[in-house]
């Protein structure tokens, strides 16, 4: 029998006579899918009873299928044959597609924002309501909020940097320029935390504000974690020599994640940090 490993050059189509590459079972979006199902639970659990030990669960869970799912794809993408340029155009496409769904994903967020904040009456029942609601004291937007969009405009810079010293063939550039997005990625999310710390509302019991604005803040930041990851991925894949100039979308589509990242940010900086300080919409 024939083995039906690839033996020829990644751009051009592997011994089965054609461009497209068919993956091999895996039980890693299995996996990934309960867990992240346990994980959502336990944001619910965390949420309504205290109860914070299965989100933890869950998370270790898509921590673990993401190590091992990350492993195969590199040693697919390392094989000879298997992405093609057929198959990385489709891959460009799948990611184009997936942060299109992220970015409806924040849109029903928005939509939940502003419909309480233009009919805030809905929350309050009275002819006569304000948003945020009474009682709510809200982030001064000036203060961590706009140090964290600094530190995420700064690191869109900086993965740009990277990316354009990857194509110019700087190997330094680019380790330099990963490294510093990865670093600011981490002061983000440390700075959030000590936001959520000092917040003068709580996300259990607070009412329809602190829910709306912990969900969207808070998946936000998730998006964060997960980006800083596939940076921090792309650094030791990079500093192992696995991009070239020609080849490398695993580090074109982190980057294309992240700027993603950057930009629902600076919405949710506008619409919920500095637009809804105070008293938005009084009826």
């Amino acid at each position: 029998m024939a083995s039906s490993t690839p033996t020829v050059e990644a751009d051009h189509p592997p011994v089965n006579k054609h461009p497209y590459h068919l993956v091999d079972p895996s039980p890693w979006p299995l996996t990934s899918s309960f867990a992240a199902g346990l994980m959502l639970f336990g944001i619910i659990l965390f949420a309504q009873k205290g109860i914070h030990w299965v989100f933890g669960v869950g998370l270790l869970g898509v921590l673990v299928s993401m190590y091992f799912w990350f492993r195969d794809v590199v040693r697919e993408a390392r094989t000879p044959g298997v992405h093609t340029s057929v198959v990385r155009l489709g891959m460009r496409y799948g990611m184009l597609l997936f942060i299109a769904s992220e970015v409806m994903f924040f849109v029903a967020f928005f939509w939940a924002y502003f419909h309480f904040a233009l009919y805030p009456e809905h929350v309050s029942g009275a002819a006569k309501a304000i948003w945020p609601p009474a009682g709510i004291h809200t982030f001064d937007p000036f203060h961590l909020p706009l140090l964290n969009t600094l530190i995420l405009l700064l690191s869109g810079c900086t993965v740009t940097w990277a990316h354009h010293a990857l194509i110019e063939g700087d190997r330094k550039g680019m380790l330099q320029g990963l490294g510093l997005t990865v670093i600011l990625g981490l002061f983000f999310t440390f700075f959030q935390a000590v936001e959520y710390a000092e917040a003068p509302f709580a996300f259990h019991g607070g009412g329809i504000y602190p829910s709306v604005f912990f969900l969207a803040t808070g998946f936000h930041g998730f998006h964060v974690i997960v980006g800083t990851i596939f940076l921090a991925v792309c650094w030791f894949r990079a500093k192992a020599g696995h991009f070239t100039p020609q080849r490398h979308f695993g580090f074109e589509a982190a980057a294309w994640y992240w700027h993603f990242v950057d930009v629902v940010w600076l919405f949710l900086f506008v619409c919920v940090y500095v637009l809804g300080a105070g008293e938005l919409v009084q009826h």
